[in-house]
């Protein structure tokens, strides 16, 4: 298990550690902002699209369960549930014990929305892979899980 202090750039930091952490970021980062861009609804917010992602993940929630999964504030969440509900993607219910709060669940046509930005995200992604030679499709999907927990960590 790689020590994280060594990976910060310091004069003790084996400079392939810390190069290789800066590639990775970078990588990480432009491939995320170019699948944003593979969305089917251009009205849609990446974060009002993160919103539905989660929901579709981890099923309904209240508005602070969603702020605190998707690491903004209560104020940013209402409002964006708000919008979402406006746009006919989500719908509020009330809370089963506690009436004073809702619990919002995504709509049929916000799964039907997400299902078809996956396949066309997951189409232009094979299309890319299908640009690589096999052994770096190996590499590639021996770090899929890996990248994965990265995510969640």
């Amino acid at each position: 298990m790689p020590d994280p202090s060594r990976l910060q750039p310091s004069a003790e930091a084996p400079p392939d550690d810390a190069t290789a952490v800066n590639a990775l970021r970078s990588a990480v980062m432009r491939l995320s902002r170019r699948l944003k861009h593979q969305r089917v609804d251009e009205s849609l917010s990446p974060t009002e699209m993160s919103v539905l992602g989660t929901l579709a993940q981890c099923g309904s929630a209240t508005p602070g369960e969603l702020a605190r999964k998707e690491h903004v504030q209560p104020p940013s969440m209402t409002r964006i549930v708000a919008l979402l509900e406006a746009k006919g993607l989500v719908g509020l219910e009330p809370h089963p014990e506690d009436r004073r709060q809702k619990v919002v669940s995504q709509t049929e046509r916000a799964e039907a929305m997400l299902e078809e930005s996956r396949r066309k995200r997951n189409a232009w992604l094979a299309e890319l892979v299908g640009k690589l030679s096999e052994e770096e499709w190996d590499a590639l999907r021996a770090a899929a899980p890996v990248l994965e927990k990265l995510a969640h960590l």
